[in-house]
Order: C-alpha cells, then sequence, then structure tokens
C-alpha cells in the first residue's frame, strides 16, 4: 500500500473539463424532452432558475473547501461546521445518489449500443464498466483525461447544434414542422403553454439534469493548484449554463415548436433531423453514447472517493481508505463498481416506472447534499469571521442567499408532494436518512 496521501494529478484543463461533463448529461440530452412537454418554453427559464441557485450553492462550496487544505471533500466540513452525524449521512447520501445516477447510466450504454449491434444490452453495460473500473485504477489523470474528451464530444455537439440553428434563424429556413422562427416561443398557447403547474412539475427533471455540477468539489483533493483551478472552473458556471442550457433549449424550441416534440426521445436527435443531416440519429446516438459512459465515469470516481473519504474518517470500513502503488483507493473503486454492476443486471427487470423513481430519488438527495453545502457555510461565517474576511474566494451575498437558494429548495421539494409521478418517490426517500441516522447512532452505541 503506498502513502495515504491522494496525488493532485488533475490539471486545470482536466477541472474545467469536468466542470462543464458535471453540467451537462444526460439530463439534458435526454430528460429535457419529458421537461419540455411538462412546461412548453418556459423551460429555458426553469433551467435558468435552477442554474443561478445551483451556482450560489458551488460557490459557497468552493470558499469552503478552500478555507482549510486538509479538507477533501464536502463531508469533511459538514462534519466540523454541522456535526459527525452529518458528515456521516451527507457522504453515505452522495455515495447512493451517485450509485443510483451510475446505474441508470451504464445500463443507457447498452441500450444505445443496440442501435448498431444486435446483442443483449448486459454485455456492453458490463463491458464499459470493466473498461472505466480498469482505467480509474491506473491514476487519477486517466479519468481526467477521459473526462476531457468525454466532456468535448458534448461541447462540441451542442456548439454545432447552437451555430446550425442560429443560422437557420436568420435566413428564416422552413423545416417539415414550420419556418425556424423566435415566434415559436410563444405562438403555440404562450410562453407557458401548461400553465404554472407544468412549469413547476418541470423542476424534478431540471434539477437532475444538473447533479454532477458539484463533482468539483470531490476533484479537490486531487486537483494541482486549487486555489487557482477550483474558483476558475466553479466561476465559468454562470457562462456554461447560458451557453449549454438555455442556448441549446432556446435554439431547439426555436427550430421545432414544442408541442411537436416527443418527451420520449431527445430533442437533440429530433431537431438534427428537421435539419435534414442524413446520419444525425447515428451522430446524436454516439453523442448520447459517451454522455451516459462519462456520467458512468464520473459516478465510478465520486462514488470510490466518496468511500475512501468514510473509510479515512472511520464511518465506514477502514480498508476503503487503503490506496493502491497509484495513489487511487482500490477498494473503494472495486466495491463501487460491483454495487454498479448488480444494478446494472438487475435493472433490465425492473417495471419501467423505476427509473422515473430512481431519478426523483436522485434528484432529491442531490437537493440534500447542496443543502448541507449552504448549511455549513452559514455556520463557517458565523463561527469563523476572520477567515472568512480573509478568504481568497468568498460566497457573495452571504448569508442572505443561502437562506433564498435553501427556501427555493424547500420550494421545491413541496412541488414534488403535489406533483404525482413525484410523490411516491418524495414519499419513500425519507427512509433512506432513517436507515442511515439508525445505523449512525447504532455506531455511537457500541463506542
Amino acid at each position: 500500500m503506498a502513502g495515504q496521501q491522494l496525488k493532485r494529478e488533475l490539471k486545470n484543463r482536466h477541472v474545467q473539463l469536468i466542470a462543464i461533463g458535471g453540467t451537462i448529461g444526460t439530463g439534458l440530452f435526454l430528460g429535457s424532452g419529458k421537461a419540455i412537454a411538462l412546461a412548453g418554453p418556459s423551460i429555458i427559464l426553469a433551467y435558468l432558475i435552477v442554474g443561478i441557485a445551483v451556482f450560489f450553492v458551488m460557490r459557497a462550496l468552493g470558499e469552503l473547501l478552500l478555507s482549510n487544505a486538509g479538507y477533501t471533500t464536502f463531508t469533511d466540513f459538514a462534519t466540523e461546521y454541522i456535526g459527525p452525524w452529518a458528515g456521516y449521512v451527507t457522504g453515505w447520501t452522495y455515495w447512493f445518489c451517485w450509485i443510483m445516477t451510475a446505474m441508470a447510466d451504464i445500463i443507457a450504454v447498452g441500450v444505445y449500443t443496440q442501435y448498431w449491434f444486435d446483442i443483449p444490452q448486459w454485455v456492453p453495460a458490463l463491458g464499459c464498466l470493466v473498461i472505466l473500473l480498469f482505467l480509474n485504477l491506473l491514476t487519477v489523470k486517466l479519468f481526467g483525461e477521459l473526462e476531457f474528451w468525454f466532456a468535448l464530444i458534448k461541447i462540441i455537439t451542442i456548439i454545432a447544434l447552437i451555430a446550425i440553428g442560429i443560422f437557420m434563424l436568420i435566413t428564416g429556413f422552413e423545416t417539415g414542422t414550420g419556418k425556424v422562427s423566435v415566434e415559436n416561443l410563444w405562438a403555440y398557447g404562450g410562453f407557458f403553454p401548461n400553465g404554472i403547474a407544468g412549469f413547476l412539475m418541470a423542476f424534478q427533471m431540471v434539477v437532475f439534469a444538473f447533479v454532477g455540477v458539484e463533482l468539483v468539489g470531490v476533484t479537490a483533493a486531487e486537483t494541482a493548484n486549487p486555489k487557482k483551478n477550483i474558483p476558475s472552473a466553479i466561476n465559468k458556471i454562470p457562462m456554461r449554463i447560458l451557453l449549454f442550457y438555455v442556448g441549446a433549449l432556446f435554439v431547439i424550441l426555436c427550430i421545432n415548436p414544442w408541442n411537436t416534440m416527443s418527451a420520449s426521445s431527445s430533442p437533440f436527435v429530433q431537431v438534427f433531423s428537421l435539419i435534414g443531416i442524413p446520419i444525425a440519429a447515428g451522430i446524436i446516438n454516439f453523442v448520447v453514447l459517451t454522455s451516459a459512459a462519462s456520467a458512468g465515469n464520473s459516478g465510478l470516481f465520486s462514488t470510490s472517493r466518496m468511500l475512501f473519504n468514510l473509510g479515512k474518517n472511520k464511518q465506514a470500513s477502514k480498508s476503503f481508505a487503503k490506496l493502491n502503488k497509484n495513489s487511487v483507493p482500490s477498494n473503494a473503486l472495486v466495491v463501487s463498481t460491483i454495487v454498479v454492476s448488480i444494478g446494472a443486471l438487475l435493472s433490465k427487470l425492473m417495471p419501467e416506472n423505476a427509473f422515473s423513481i430512481v431519478t426523483t430519488i436522485s434528484a432529491i438527495c442531490f437537493i440534500w447534499v447542496w443543502s448541507i453545502i449552504l448549511i455549513s457555510h452559514i455556520i463557517y461565517k458565523r463561527k469563523r469571521p476572520k477567515l472568512h474576511k480573509s478568504s481568497i474566494f468568498k460566497a457573495p451575498f452571504t448569508p442572505f442567499i443561502n437562506y433564498v437558494v435553501l427556501a427555493f429548495f424547500l420550494f421545491l421539494l413541496i412541488v414534488m408532494f403535489f406533483t404525482p409521478s413525484t410523490r411516491q418517490a418524495l414519499l419513500l426517500t425519507p427512509i433512506w436518512f432513517i436507515i442511515l441516522l439508525a445505523i449512525y447512532n447504532l455506531k455511537r452505541i457500541d463506542k
């Protein structure tokens, strides 16, 4: 076993692209179809609102991580400022979130591969998982390289879509659904065609689209020059939200009226098909495939680092805190991969609505993680005023904005309760937290 220190091998370009990859996932490429069906053109506003909230979460995360060189992730400051129970529950919840997300994405790899090859979906799914495990075991730099190229593919696709869309807008291009025009944003029932109710019901999928943006925080212990690279990546989040979410959806909805789009398929595939590119479906299928592999890759990285941190803090087996000769937490990585692979094999037996339940639970758990970050920052500013004053990366408008965003997250949970498709998952999720708190208290009694 090598020394118990993670290596700082992630360069600035890795961190920048990991941040972008965290904000562009299957939630945008696939989930936006369902969100558009619920909210219509107002989905653009929903992405903008959640994006702003997430940016303030990330600014709080950035200041906290840089306030102490010993912090490896958000469970460390949650433990210090809220209590050991918060670090324990948040660490395991974050692991659970990414396990759920990785399960869905690895299975998606198998489904997308069937577009070209007539083979059982579990074969490419497990094949992809084994390859990702092997590469992640070698060095953290390989994880950074994989995410760099995965993110680059997504970026090129979205920029190409926006460029083509702008050209079509300027030239007044005619498609099978009519003229490409900004008027398509309000010509079919207005900007809020399904009313405020439809607008609010879309927020669950929008929140799910942003999960992973906090992955920059998980890379902190393995980032070269974190004081420069982490603030740089976080500060560019608003620009990325405007370009990749707001920009892409604006173009999509100008090209294709919202009411002609299918909720069950990718809006990107539909738009590229309308443009008249013969191999559009194949191109986008490849992009979505790499996006799913990227999410699976991020899932293995984040779950293994979270188990490593839990092991290091004696909140899980000490074996998870062991590093291999490449300074990679191999035990944590292998265990996380096994859990994901079991889920991948079982998920094809699940009923169709299981995926919706899993994504909703994942979104709720990520809201928990983001809220813990905001609460930790409020306590940090109150308890360490001198440290906050000397911070090189102060979170703006605090603590006022922290309370505003926390109130917004609470409002989203209330909306999920009154939405039939998300109510069941919302009511199931507390069971996870009750189990964790029960285990935590039992462990304390044993001590």
